[in-house]
């Protein structure tokens, strides 16, 4: 007896079966056997597959009775394996013999032509569907993984890719799949039409969306080649725009795409229904209030008379839904139900508030943090675990993390726990980023000679959240040494303190006229006790030793110094400086901030020391989002430094104004008075300076935040002791950069122009440097 099926594919087999059946009704007497006991089972054909698999898939074992139904279950289930093209059950004096025709496996999978996209991506992407290297050969699949090719060049425009696929027979029953990719020009969008617009013209909505004509930037945003995403989001934005202008009704109601038959040009046309512009009438709030309903109206934005708008409203709902998640109830539902008269073109809102039950926080989990120990950022939670959920502290948990810099994102969420109603866990992830700046250089200079400079400062040293930096520079004009270090959490209070130790050496080109030499010594110590979420003051006490030496041919300036504190050669002096500062800080982020203020004053005051002096620096910023992707940020700061008891302010304590960090057009530290005779700047007693930014993200970025450029306008100067800080003297510039957050950390890059120079100013337009915010 032989039992025999041939296919190609499971619904063949099927097909087959029921024909067998059919047949099998009229004339059963013929094909149906005898049952018989199995004496021993025989697997033939397999080259790959171990006989141990065979039997597995089979309804028998030897000893067993062996009937038709089997013969049907047997052949059934070895099929769908996927593993075999034909599969046949013979019967030789009680031995059941199964004798099989192994597909053949993939040996090698190759594309030739395809430029748009990486080998080893598309190798990989269809090896996710099943077509790869030592993958069983299904003709199925090799079809599926081709229109997937299409359709990815089809989302990149490229409409006229045509796909050849060769499966090509090779020894030991294995193919090689070569996909030959054509992929023609890619298809630009050569008109966006509008229909059905009265209100706003074609110009005006065409600025809303982010699909593009061919212009001057497309080539690199591709914002002329279309997709299905890329439309659905402009339709999204042409919503938003007409809801947020009162057309509550506003419908998209199709769109048309038409291509060219050579298939390089796109038509987008976009049919309109505008609607009535509607007013809102009334706005009420409903619902469990816990006696809170003044506080909860406050926060409506759309008040009666307005032109309606969506944002408002959403913003109204998610106000109110986020004051009710500060008094534990995070899963408060708040929905606004309009009652529209289009008589009157007015609508009404009926504001729906459902408390729900109050949640508290079961655990706090962090992950992403390979580096960064867990007690890092814990400490930063205000939110506590066991304690009623609070909205405002989880934010304000996660501004804390976000403002220590060690992460280049920060997200968090709030799951429910499976099996409660009443419970949530804080769920943090964070992206760590490289915290440690290294810079190492080796330089030749008139001025210097060979000198060798390098600089590490690691922010989250070993993942603890301490601050370790050391500087050395070996020029022959400038040498320095230093070594500090800072703990935010010297107390579990959050009293950080930090310290630094230093030697610097000072002196002058050799090609200036007159040589002289500064060398200071010295160390402090400050420490910072938060006073509120938002406010740390600082006190401090430094030691400093400065020693001038003076030549025949020394500047004047530094001849008057050892005059006055010195036997008229040199003067060593000896600095107690006390300081004393206030920080304020709510910004979202310490590195890329986006919305907040940042305020600083400091205040150093030495009374005790041989040098008698004090110096007050204030500094404010701003940052502002004007739109969701751009932000204003303003930085001012103004200083102020003067000797004491009729003492001089000292030289080497000046301020200094220009270039990067202040004022940039202009020759780092290059503004204000000048020495007479070489031309130095002398820096000054006081200080001011403003900065504007309009900062964008870069052009194909997306969301990434360290990546940004940006316009500027600057203005500012340095003045002598005694002089009166003038508006009139100050400095302006404007210009453009670009700023990172690199590996190697803040780098900013500015070309500026000088908009007021003056004679002898020194002006610079292309500035960089590594390692500063403004």
């Amino acid at each position: 007896m032989k039992l025999h099926s041939e296919r190609l594919s499971l619904p063949n087999f099927r097909r087959h079966l029921v024909a067998a059946a059919v047949f099998a009704l009229c004339t059963a007497p013929a094909l149906a056997i005898e049952p018989f006991k199995v004496k021993d089972i025989r697997v033939e054909g397999i080259q790959r597959t171990e006989a141990g698999t065979v039997f597995s898939y089979l309804p028998v074992r030897v000893g067993e009775t062996f009937t038709d139904e089997k013969s049907v279950t047997a052949i059934k289930a070895l099929y769908a394996t996927g593993f075999f093209k034909d599969v046949r059950i013979e019967v030789e004096d009680g031995v059941l013999v199964v004798l099989v025709e192994e597909r053949p496996t993939i040996s090698t999978v190759d594309f030739s032509g395809a430029k748009s996209f990486e080998k080893d991506v598309l190798i990989k992407a269809l090896k996710e569907i099943g077509v790869g290297e030592s993958r069983i050969f299904d003709k199925a699949s090799v079809d599926r993984a081709e229109q997937e090719l299409k359709r990815q060049y089809l989302s990149r425009g490229l409409y006229g890719v045509q796909i050849t696929t060769t499966v090509t027979p090779i020894e030991r029953n294995r193919v090689t799949i070569n996909f030959a990719v054509n992929e023609g020009e890619v298809a630009r969008i050569k008109q966006i039409n509008f229909v059905g617009n009265k209100a706003f013209t074609d110009g005006q909505l065409k600025e809303l969306i982010d699909l593009r004509t061919p212009g001057w930037f497309t080539w690199y945003t591709k914002a002329d080649q279309y997709s299905k995403q890329k439309l659905t989001g402009d339709i999204e934005a042409l919503r938003s725009f007409y809801l947020n202008r009162g057309y509550i009704e506003m419908q998209v109601e199709s769109t048309q795409i038409s291509i060219t038959p050579d298939k390089k040009d796109i038509y987008i046309t976009i049919n309109i229904n505008e609607g009535e512009k509607y007013t809102v009438s009334n706005v009420k709030l409903e619902g469990e209030m816990f006696g809170r309903e003044d506080e909860l109206k406050s926060l409506i934005l759309l008040k009666g008379g307005d032109v309606y708008s969506g944002d408002k409203l959403t913003a109204s709902t998610k106000r109110i839904s986020e004051r009710m998640g500060n008094f534990g109830y995070a899963f408060a539902n708040v929905n606004a139900n309009p009652e529209i008269d289009r008589e009157k073109k007015e609508v009404a809102f009926t504001i729906l508030l459902d408390p729900g039950k109050r949640v508290y926080v079961r655990r706090i989990n962090l992950a992403g943090n390979t580096k960064t120990r867990d007690e890092v950022i814990r400490r930063e939670f205000r939110q506590f675990e066991g304690s009623w959920y609070d909205g405002n502290k989880i934010r304000l948990s996660r501004d804390r993390v976000d403002r220590l810099g060690y992460f280049k994102e920060v997200n968090i969420d709030t799951p429910e726990v499976a099996g409660t109603n009443d419970q949530v866990d804080v769920a943090m992830t964070v992206v760590e980023k490289p915290t440690g700046n290294f810079l190492f250089g080796v330089g030749y200079s008139q001025a210097d000679k060979f000198s060798i400079s390098s600089s590490i400062q690691q922010a989250n040293f070993a993942g603890s959240g301490n601050t370790v930096g050391v500087e050395v520079n070996t020029g022959a004009r400038n040498r320095t040494i230093s070594v500090s270090q800072t703990d935010p959490y010297f107390t579990d209070d959050g009293v950080s303190r930090s310290y630094s130790l230093f030697l610097r050496t000072t002196r002058p080109p050799v090609n200036t006229i007159g040589d002289y030499k500064v060398q200071t010594s010295g160390g402090s110590v400050n420490f910072g006790v938060p006073f509120s979420e938002l406010d740390t003051v600082f006190f401090g006490l430094g030691l400093e030793r400065t020693r001038v030496e003076t030549f025949p041919d020394s500047p004047y300036r530094y001849k008057k110094y050892v005059t006055d504190f010195g036997d008229g050669v040199n003067a060593t002096t000896t600095s107690i400086p006390l300081t004393a500062a206030w920080q304020r800080d709510n910004r979202d982020s310490a590195i890329t901030p986006t919305m907040g203020r940042y305020q600083r004053a400091n205040l150093e005051l030495d009374v005790i020391g041989s040098l008698k002096f004090y110096r007050a620096i204030y500094q404010h910023q701003y940052f502002k989002p004007i739109l969701s992707n751009i932000t204003l940020a303003l930085n001012g700061e103004v200083d102020f430094g003067h000797g004491i008891g009729g003492k001089a302010y000292p030289l080497f304590k000046n301020f200094y104004a220009g270039g990067i960090g202040s004022v940039r057009g202009y020759d780092s530290s290059s503004l204000g008075a000048r020495d007479p005779v070489n031309g130095d700047p002398l820096g000054g007693a006081s200080r001011m300076f403003a900065n504007a930014e309009l900062q964008f993200p870069f052009p194909g970025s997306g969301k990434d935040r360290t990546l940004r450029w940006f316009t500027f306008v600057d203005g500012g100067n340095v003045y002598q002791e005694g002089q009166k800080m003038s508006f009139s003297e100050l400095r302006y510039s404007a210009g453009i950069g670009m700023s990172w957050i690199s590996p190697l950390g803040p780098l900013k890059i500015s070309y500026g122009k000088a908009l007021n120079a003056k004679l002898g100013d020194r002006k610079q337009n292309f500035q960089f440097q590594v390692g500063t915010g403004f």
